[in-house]
């Protein structure tokens, strides 16, 4: 969830409309405050609730065309105004929003990064690989949400079918924790403030494991010294967290993060 002044919309949604309900009440967020659903792409950890959730409060979901066409019968029946098809931007609870692909084995998988008077935020998860595009749109956000979904030694001496770990492991999967920080070592920019590791393995990751080589890498690079004081912290798998809110008295955007931090200019 990302918003600011009161007005918010949610990155997916992969869990049942009864649980974002009860998960933004104990962040204290009136459901009332929620102006959309952003998809980035079709798979059903992500688009769970977006239907059930969209119906009950009367909310457009936007999604690119191919995603549309993968999820329209997993969604149900949404009305014409609530479908909102995207290509390359729009505008949402009065944040604007750009869109950036993805390399993942879905339809037509998506990051954002999100500007409003908060700053930028950028949100990148699934995804095998990273591009220039990603450099370019993700370098010197505010606020960076990216995947860190497994160690790699942790993952290949694991118990998934080999078939499975090739996938994961692919262009087209998902990123290591290495590959999360070599991607943070480019972003990262005086201005940055927080850093969120998300979408981790719950079988080839710890938050712990993923912490400690994100920020053993980010200490070693040029990021310390730009930014000493830069805050990182692991996404809950379950539930709801406290939320984040931007340090300059001039930005009061938020996203929901845990409270497991490491500052950067800290050893572990």
């Amino acid at each position: 969830m990302v918003g600011e002044e009161g007005r918010y919309f949610l990155v997916d949604c992969g869990i049942s409309a009864n649980r974002v309900t009860a998960c933004l009440a104990q962040v204290q967020i009136p459901v009332s405050q929620i102006e959309g659903i952003v998809v980035t792409h079709e798979h059903s950890d992500h688009i769970l609730g977006v239907g059930a959730l969209a119906r009950r409060l009367r909310i457009p979901v936007y999604a690119g065309d191919l995603v549309w066409e993968a999820m329209e019968k997993p969604l149900g029946r949404l009305t014409g105004d609530q479908k909102r098809t995207v290509i390359d931007k729009a505008s949402v609870a009065g944040m604007h929003v750009d869109f950036f692909a993805t390399s993942h084995d879905c339809r037509q998988g998506k990051g954002i990064r999100v500007t409003g008077r908060f700053g930028t935020l950028g949100v990148l998860t699934d995804t095998g690989m990273l591009t220039e595009r990603m450099h370019q749109v993700l370098t010197g956000c505010t606020c960076i949400v990216i995947e860190a979904n497994h160690d790699l030694d942790r993952l290949w001496r694991g118990s998934y079918p080999q078939s499975l770990k090739k996938r994961v492991a692919g262009v087209c999967g998902h990123l290591s924790n290495v590959q999360a920080a070599e991607g943070l070592c480019r972003w990262v920019q005086s201005n940055t403030q927080r850093v969120v590791l998300a979408h981790l393995s719950e079988e080839n990751n710890t938050p712990e494991l993923a912490l400690r080589t994100v920020c053993s890498i980010l200490r070693d690079s040029p990021v310390k010294r730009r930014c000493p004081r830069l805050k990182i912290r692991v996404a809950p798998r379950y539930g709801p967290h406290e939320l984040i809110t931007m340090e300059d008295p001039g930005m009061n955007g938020s996203i929901a993060a845990t409270e497991d931090s490491m500052a950067l200019g800290k050893e572990a």
